[in-house]
């Protein structure tokens, strides 16, 4: 049997991540990239980055082939990090080849500044 913690390093270790100030700066860019909110509705009517596409984790699967395509770039975000990482294992075994996680979540995207919508 695995402890959430080790299923958490297991999926961390096959997928990549991006910090925040990289990716402030491929929003920044003008980048076509996704970027994919898995948070649950109550957390992001509170604030999200904008032009998210918003997919809570739960539903993920069912729902993310008609809202991302597979072809983008993708970076999934959810409140701290935790989530992602297990969203962005998911997609890369759908077939989404360019998938990052935002490390250190939502909440690190506003204590670094980032535009809030």
């Amino acid at each position: 049997m695995k402890t959430y913690q080790e299923l958490l390093a297991e999926a961390k270790a096959r997928i990549r991540e991006i910090s925040v100030k990289e990716a402030i700066a491929l929003k920044q860019s003008g980048s076509d990239a996704v970027f994919l909110d898995v948070r649950d509705p109550q957390e992001y009517n509170l604030g999200k980055i904008p032009q998210a596409v918003t997919i809570s984790r739960g539903n993920l699967e069912k729902n993310v082939e008609g809202q991302v395509p597979r072809e983008k770039a993708v970076v999934v975000y959810c409140a701290n990090g935790n989530r992602s990482a297990f969203a962005a294992d998911v997609l890369a075994v759908m077939g989404y080849k360019d998938v990052r996680s935002l490390r250190e979540g939502f909440s690190g995207w506003v204590a670094e500044g980032g535009e809030v919508e």
